[in-house]
């Protein structure tokens, strides 16, 4: 039996080997770095070192983040996600459908920019002289009615707000690329005019406060000119009715309308315009509609501008299973906020366009022509992947291969051309990435937002190419993970306080699983010196 005296100095010496034990088990790419013949790690202040886990989603909703306390806030869920409405409860593997995602996102960006060329097209006939995209403080002229206004899918994040009297909770997709908040209504044109969504429908016949908008209205007027959707009345003659069409072939049809919308039980929206969706179809997988954050005079920063002045922020997490927060009226705290000025491209004057000046991978500058981004750059929630120039694209793609040839590069996965192999690797060496915009505002992605991860063991770069030079830059919403991301459309400005909305749950796992390895390891040595 060991003296009293030698207890402590057995268990100082399990701590340290134990400890020992933590350190090769957690240490990042030990075999990658062995198998290349590095003699020491990249800097850290230029790389990503990450335990691979915590890109992943998990099978379990996490913790809010600090966000979800603060007034005129709520939460923003990942529509695949576990913490989705029909997955709250479920215990199994999760599964992301990340071909259906990517496919939809495509779809987005086709329609993104098929739209700006239609305008262009549009704006030089109407000059009789050639026009190019170009960003300028001056707000664009009315554009032409036409028939629906064509939009990319939605997105895949949404928040739950109350619409009518009494509320009923309704779940909204949110993007910034669209202007119109609409929402599926009874009755139905058809058995099937209305898709699957997580709620009831809403019932306008069981609201006090629902109203339709007369065709004649100045309202109505407003929705044509502001949206470029054509005007269009019911049959009767009396009621104004919308139409849009998305990227993806969704599309909704219905009465334009008046509402009593509930942000939270403190911020109540009384006549709020929406579309009251009869006719509806397409991939919004069980949300009720769109909540549109766009900068035109119908969307919801527009009609709200009295109560929240014009500005809004969120912050998305790192991956599905997190959640995160869409908070309404200005920062308390603008520490830490890097800032640059909105700009205006005369064919997309609500969205929200942005001066991107240059990118740096691992601390180095990419060698990017001065002239890449001068046909503009929008940064968008409902977008997923960021789009780039060629000529942008080409040069962060050649870096980070090369930061990355100590791993086995795979085939392609739809879009994303940069993929590879992880297996048998726990950790993974992310290059840091940090895009440069106007204004000198430098921000540093997290690793969640350069790499996009497909399984446990496969990554991706999470940019793609823009088809034609001349097509604008979309900054998606991967790159904007864990960032929380400030509107202010009055001040004119968009703003990025990096790493500052990060949900709890992947810290409180990690020290949860290291702990409980410690003490694995702890007790396992502790039997077998002991026996």
């Amino acid at each position: 039996m060991a003296s009293s005296s030698s207890i402590p100095l057995q268990f100082a010496f399990l701590s340290v080997v134990c400890f020992l034990f933590l350190f090769i088990e957690n240490k990042p790419f030990v075999s990658a770095i062995t198998r290349k013949g590095y003699n020491e790690l990249p800097p850290t202040h230029y790389h990503h070192h990450v335990p691979l886990s915590s890109l992943f989603p998990s099978s379990t909703c996490g913790y809010p983040p600090k966000g979800r306390s603060r007034k005129g806030s709520l939460e923003v869920v990942h529509k695949h996600g576990p913490c989705s409405k029909p997955k709250q409860h479920a215990s199994s593997s999760l599964i992301i459908p990340h071909s259906e995602i990517l496919e939809q996102d495509i779809a987005r960006v086709r329609a993104i920019q098929s739209k700006l060329r239609e305008r262009q097209s549009q704006a030089r006939e109407e000059s009789g002289r050639p026009k190019t995209f170009e960003a300028s403080g001056q707000q664009a002229a009315t554009l032409p009615a036409r028939s629906g206004e064509i939009l990319g899918s939605a997105g895949n994040y949404y928040v739950t707000v109350g619409l009518g009297t009494p509320a009923r909770e309704l779940s909204l997709v949110f993007d910034t690329g669209s202007d119109l908040t609409w929402a599926q209504c009874l009755p139905c044109d058809s058995s099937a005019s209305c898709y699957s969504q997580n709620e009831p429908i809403f019932y306008p016949k069981q609201s006090s406060s629902y109203s339709d908008i007369p065709c004649s209205s100045s309202q109505c007027s407003l929705l044509s000119s502001a949206t470029g959707i054509e005007q269009k009345c019911s049959a009767s003659g009396k009621d104004c009715i919308y139409g849009i069409t998305y990227g993806d072939n969704s599309f909704s049809t219905g009465n334009f309308a008046k509402e009593t919308l509930t942000v939270t039980p403190t911020h109540v929206v009384d006549g709020f315009l929406f579309g009251c969706g009869h006719d509806n179809e397409g991939l919004f997988k069980g949300t009720a509609g769109l909540l549109g954050l766009g900068r035109s005079h119908v969307s919801f920063v527009q009609q709200t501008s009295d109560t929240f002045n014009k500005t809004f922020s969120y912050c998305l997490p790192s991956t599905a299973s997190d959640v995160g927060y869409l908070t309404f009226g200005g920062v308390a705290d603008s520490g830490n906020i890097i800032y640059t000025p909105l700009t205006s491209i005369p064919q997309a004057s609500s969205l929200y366009s942005i001066d991107l000046t240059g990118i740096s991978l691992a601390g180095a500058s990419l060698s990017i022509p001065s002239t890449a981004f001068s046909s503009g750059v929008i940064i968008d929630s409902g977008t997923v992947i960021t789009r780039l120039p060629p000529s942008a694209y080409g040069p962060l793609r050649d870096a980070f291969r090369n930061a990355l040839s100590r791993y086995p590069m795979v085939g392609a996965v739809d879009l994303l051309d940069t993929c590879y192999d992880l297996s048998g690797h726990k950790n993974a060496v992310v290059p840091k990435v940090t895009l440069s915009f106007g204004g000198g505002a430098n921000v540093d992605l997290d690793a969640s937002g350069v790499v996009y991860v497909v399984s446990e063991t496969q990554v991706c770069l999470a940019f793609a190419a823009n088809q034609d030079e001349r097509e604008i830059a979309i900054i998606g919403n991967v790159q904007q993970r864990t960032m929380e991301v400030v509107y202010d459309v009055d001040g004119g400005k968009i703003g990025f306080r990096p790493h500052s909305c990060s949900g709890s749950s992947k810290l409180f796992v990690g020290v949860a699983n290291m702990l409980q390895n410690y003490f694995i390891y702890f007790f396992t040595f502790y039997a077998f010196f002991k026996f």
